[in-house]
């Protein structure tokens, strides 16, 4: 395919050609859209369950299962940026984005993507208080102090990706841009403009490193506290029912750290572009469809609180 020159009239709108897997045959375009849309739908499925079970049972009003509420909706939110497009990409050969669409995707995928690292060292910090501070946890963690720590987590990563994308927006590019992706991740768009791309890809791996690396200390932190309060602990009993409240978390934290370092390597590493393009939607895909298993088969309040919500509904059916 064509790709207009990087010196085209400043008059032709830019477009982007999405070229996703680039030497997957065009025969197994179906089994994998069918393999995008279990996962999507699992992803839809298993968080609003989450959050339906939380709004209907008083016994979760509380602060953890209200941050888990946050991550519920994140989850959704950043599969709804990427999957539907590589759902019309693969059935229907949709590959052409606009240049604002383009932009507005790169924004919400990077923005939502560092909503999830914030939002998980909110979760750390709640159980810090709670394990650390019993005493005065319903007084530190009241319903205003989590709404304003959940809202400081969204405002700060919805404004953390904008230096890059607003800088990305002002590199040239053709009239029709190649994009080796699925969907508009910034180092593949800005590898496809005419531009030097180094500045910008300095400048999202230094995003990456500030969402990758603060949140992991601050949660690593966290974490380090306490188990020096579980160690105080003179029971046994006390100690395994202290650290059982962690272990969702802990397993989360485990899966978005996991998804990092599997696009990092891929991206890194010298590889052909399609192991590139299928670590990045690893990353994009991994987390939110663990996420909700794991809250519901080692929460027993979660899981309980679901099927509760469900056998009604299969009665009344």
């Amino acid at each position: 395919m064509d790709t207009s020159a990087c010196n085209s009239s400043d008059d032709s709108p830019t477009s982007f050609y999405l070229m996703g897997i680039p030497s997957l045959p065009k025969s197994l375009f179906l089994p994998v859209f069918f393999i995008f849309l279990i996962l999507y739908l699992l992803v839809i499925t298993g968080n609003s369950l989450i959050l339906v079970a939380v709004v209907i049972d008083s016994n979760l009003h509380k602060p953890m299962y209200f941050f888990l509420t946050n991550l519920a909706v994140l989850d959704i939110l950043f599969t709804t940026t990427t999957i539907p497009r590589m759902l019309s990409l693969f059935l229907l050969g949709d590959r052409i984005l606009s240049f604002p669409a383009r932009f507005l995707q790169m924004y919400f995928f990077h923005g939502f993507y560092c909503s999830e690292a914030f939002i998980l060292v909110v979760m750390a910090y709640d159980h810090y208080e709670a394990i650390c501070h019993p005493l005065h946890y319903s007084v530190r963690m009241t319903p205003q102090v989590n709404a304003r720590l959940a809202a400081g987590a969204w405002l700060a990563a919805l404004l953390l990706p904008i230096p890059a994308v607003v800088q990305s927006s002002q590199m040239a590019f053709g009239t029709l841009v190649q994009v080796f992706h699925c969907f508009c991740d910034h180092l593949a768009v800005v590898q496809a403009s005419c531009s030097d791309p180094t500045f910008q890809t300095f400048l999202g791996f230094c995003c990456a490193m500030a969402v990758s690396f603060m949140p992991l200390f601050l949660v690593v932190l966290s974490y380090s506290h306490i188990l020096v309060s579980i160690l105080k602990i003179s029971s046994k009993e006390g100690q395994e029912k202290a650290f059982s409240t962690c272990t969702s978390h802990l397993l989360v934290v485990g899966t978005y750290y996991t998804s990092i370092a599997v696009a990092y390597v891929a991206y890194r590493a010298d590889l052909p572009v399609d192991f590139h393009i299928i670590g990045n939607v690893v990353c994009a895909i991994l987390t939110p469809v663990v996420n909700p298993l794991i809250y519901t088969l080692r929460n027993k309040d979660v899981k309980a609180a679901i099927t509760k919500f469900i056998i009604p509904w299969k009665r009344r059916l």
